[in-house]
């Protein structure tokens, strides 16, 4: 591991920098971190967190929804002790319903099932980033195991299905009740992981399984209007939709994935991907991230050979 990621302390990135050094558990740390503190287009991220909730959300694929940012952040590596987190999540906080979960403003048309009008609500599209992203900063209560508990039990024999909270009605994705929602899956595996591997483990596996399915039969099964195909299979960052890399990102940490031919043949793709001797550009990108190297088309990101490398190194060792 240390020789694929000496290479990335030397980044012009000062997160890349940072992750890498974490993983290598260098001795001046501090270094690192402090660089990353004086990166400004981070600390402009956080800043703009404090407003939340931000926008009301009518789409939970823009990646300008700040349970998305806030997740970035988190993948960064920030935690609590990061200037202005703290305040940030005391925010996300004030608003859980009964279950201890996050809610956001949201507006549904009369419609889609829902009222018109604004509520604060969640959805199992959005609260399971939002609590992935609480956990991963650093954050965890009772009412946050209780809400990660009261989710992980809406599984299905399958993956999870669309589920949404009492405020929002009849309101559902356009798909079969008895489908599950490929994204939902995604990252309900992600949150589980994050939250207990071991005590959710057979959920996280239900989870891959669904996952592995959809991409054997990726002609045919579209659940929810859920399709990998030639989008789903560009180089896409940061982890915000349903695409390859961030289904590999997840997948890659559950070991008995990592003899799944099916998920060996998304991991061999996303490798192909790297150009000879100049790393991997993006082949799809969120024009809100344009100022981030992962945000143009036109040259390698190190963000994105960070994030492969890190994909690759969680092959475990066999003997």
């Amino acid at each position: 591991m240390a020789l694929d990621f000496e290479p990335f302390l030397r980044s012009t990135q000062a997160h890349v920098a940072y992750d890498a050094a974490r993983i290598l558990k260098v001795s001046n740390l501090d270094t690192y971190y402090e660089r990353l503190l004086r990166d400004e287009r981070i600390a402009s991220l956080v800043s703009g967190l404090a407003t939340w909730p931000g926008p009301v959300l009518n789409s939970h694929k823009s990646a300008r929804q700040f349970f998305h940012i806030l997740a970035f952040v988190a993948d960064l590596g920030l935690t609590v002790e990061y200037p202005g987190v703290r305040e940030v999540i005391r925010k996300v906080l004030e608003c859980r319903d009964e279950q201890g979960i996050p809610c956001l403003p949201m507006s549904i048309g009369e419609a889609y099932g829902g009222t018109g009008e604004e509520s604060r609500a969640w959805a199992l599209c959005d609260a399971p980033t939002t609590m992935y992203a609480l956990q991963k900063l650093g954050f965890i209560d009772d009412g946050l195991r209780q809400a990660i508990d009261f989710l992980s039990g809406k599984t299905m024999e399958r993956g999870w299905p669309c589920v949404v909270s009492k405020a929002l009605g009849t309101w559902r994705g356009p798909g079969k009740k008895t489908d599950p929602c490929p994204y939902a899956t995604l990252i309900m595996v992600k949150l589980l992981l994050q939250s207990d591997p071991e005590a959710y483990a057979d959920k996280i596996r239900q989870g891959a399984a669904c996952l592995l399915e959809l991409w054997e039969h990726s002609l045919v099964q579209h659940p929810y209007i859920f399709y990998m195909g030639t989008d789903f299979r560009k180089l896409k960052l940061p982890f915000i939709w349903y695409d390859i890399l961030h289904v590999t990102e997840v997948l890659s940490s559950i070991e008995s994935c990592w003899t799944d031919r099916r998920f060996l043949e998304m991991v061999e793709l996303i490798n192909t991907k790297e150009a000879p001797g100049a790393g991997f550009v993006p082949e799809s990108v969120y024009q809100v991230w344009k100022d981030w190297d992962f945000g143009q088309k036109k040259k390698p990101s190190e963000w994105m050979a960070f994030c492969v490398a890190r994909i690759n190194a969680r092959k475990p060792a066999r003997p």
